[in-house]
């Protein structure tokens, strides 16, 4: 049903109960995963687009040790890291990369950003809702008490 998935991350605990969802609905269909990270950076005149996230370099190499589990897992996984758009947002971001990758559905996890992130930049799932022109699933945190445990190239690659 689904050719292309998008599996939208910050590399937050939050947007990792997504991923048993993205395995489930991509290995049910042999669907192209496209793990999409947006880079939400600070603008002005001394500024100069550094990150929000100090640990921006340790994000991203979290997330591609996930793609490269996920393709040790037999999937056909990609990852796009993209700059922030300044103007809309993460959730922005992310529908244009589905856009241009054709994706059938994105995938994100409820909350991503701490409570203050949060207050200042609203929610990327939220926005992704409004935006998106494609389905969205949206996976509630509380949702890892009742999803199967990961397995362990994923946990290992969460290490």
């Amino acid at each position: 049903m689904f050719n292309k998935i998008i599996w939208a991350t910050d590399g937050s605990e939050a947007a990792d109960h997504a991923l048993p969802y993205v395995k489930e609905l991509a290995g049910a269909n042999g669907s192209k995963v496209i793990v999409c990270h947006s880079v939400l950076a600070l603008l002005g005149p001394r500024a100069g687009g550094v990150p929000i996230a100090a640990d921006e370099d340790d994000i991203e190499k979290k997330i591609q040790g996930q793609v490269d589990a996920l393709g040790s897992d037999g999937f056909d996984a990609s990852l796009r890291i993209v700059g922030g758009d300044t103007v809309h947002g993460a959730a922005h971001d992310i529908v244009r990369v589905a856009d241009e990758e054709g994706a059938e559905l994105i995938v994100a996890g409820t909350r991503g950003h701490t409570a203050l992130g949060g207050l200042l930049l609203g929610s990327v799932t939220q926005r992704l809702l409004y935006v998106a022109n494609c389905p969205v699933l949206v996976v509630p945190v509380r949702a890892q008490a009742e999803a199967a445990p990961a397995d362990e190239s994923i946990e290992q690659a969460l290490a």
